[in-house]
């Protein structure tokens, strides 16, 4: 059995679920019959390194006692603010001889630095993309996804967003079941696909300041099938449709209509991932009200069918 190598990049305030989390979905495929990963963790200098969090890490070795691995996997931190020369040189020197170059959230800039997202299209933490896009004009930033796959290389959002991209290199490798089996034993959902938005419709809008505002939104959220009309949720607010739209867009940073589209997707999706209702029923209880439109709204949003997200991402039982 030949193993797959991989090599995860330590430094002085690294983000501990960077390393971990992806750690863990490789270390998971060793519990299947003939395929595993080699996994080891290297600092500069092999010397123990303290995360963000205040956790340490001990290595496995120095970087430069490394065979050149397959998967090189480089991950985020408040490490990667002001960057080490020496790791940016090593990284320079070194990632190149990697089969796959990963960053996890804030990695992506240690690899900018180093020069190697130049011409790629990439995403990191929502914090830094303004500033990776500045810094690196030749770096394609897209702000929206969770993770983005660019040749050999890929890139992903941050913190948990390591784990999704992590679980996609293993479906690439080793197939949909296996990835599925360790998504359930970590107890995540396989997998947010790519081009989710790194923010649900909740966390991407603001909270309004007003109560009857805030109601409305919490409204909305249990009641997807719903009227979700703005003369609806405006008598709701027991304000007028055009106070109600100006008034919710100044306080949520984003129209009624959008946050209702970002909602009803979200609970689709959430059906077809955890029920085995038809795609009919699924679209009337997210308000679609037909398969048509919600097929619609799939494939601008997602790029994909329900059907076909249904067979991609649908949690099997254990």
């Amino acid at each position: 059995m030949k193993q797959r190598s991989v090599l995860v990049v330590l430094f002085e305030g690294v983000q501990s679920l960077d390393v971990s989390g992806p750690m863990e979905v490789f270390a998971g495929v060793s519990h299947f019959p003939g395929i595993s990963y080699a996994l080891r963790t290297a600092s500069l200098d092999g010397a123990p390194v303290r995360c963000s969090s205040g956790l340490t890490l001990v290595p496995d070795a120095a970087l430069d006692d490394v065979p050149a691995p397959d998967l090189l996997l480089v991950p985020g931190g408040t490490g990667t603010r002001t960057p080490d020369p020496e790791l940016v040189a090593w990284l320079r020197a070194h990632a190149p001889g990697a089969r796959d170059l990963v960053s996890v959230c804030t990695g992506a800039l240690l690899l900018a630095a180093a020069g190697l997202l130049d011409g790629h299209r990439v995403t990191t933490h929502w914090s830094v993309c303004e500033t990776l896009a500045r810094q690196y004009p030749a770096v394609e930033v897209d702000p929206a996804p969770i993770f983005v796959r660019d040749g050999r290389l890929a890139t992903s959002a941050g913190v948990t967003a390591g784990i999704d991209l992590a679980l996609a290199l293993v479906e690439e490798e080793h197939g949909r079941e296996v990835a599925l089996t360790i998504a359930r034993h970590l107890v995540v959902f396989l997998r947010r696909p790519g081009n989710q938005a790194q923010f649900s419709a909740q966390l991407t809008a603001q909270t309004a300041v007003r109560e009857p505002l805030r109601e409305v939104q919490h409204w909305i959220t249990e009641h997807p099938g719903a009227d979700l009309s703005v003369e609806t949720l405006a008598a709701r607010a027991r304000l007028s449709p055009r106070h109600f739209a100006r008034a919710f867009q100044a306080e949520t940073g984003t129209t009624p209509g959008k946050y209702v589209e970002r909602v009803r997707l979200e609970q689709a999706r959430r059906l077809l991932e955890d029920t085995a209702d038809g795609v009919t029923g699924i679209a009337r209880a997210s308000g679609y009200g037909t398969p048509e439109a919600m097929r619609r709204a799939f494939v601008r949003t997602l790029g994909t069918a329900p059907a076909e997200y249904r067979r991609r991402f649908r949690a099997q039982p254990v």
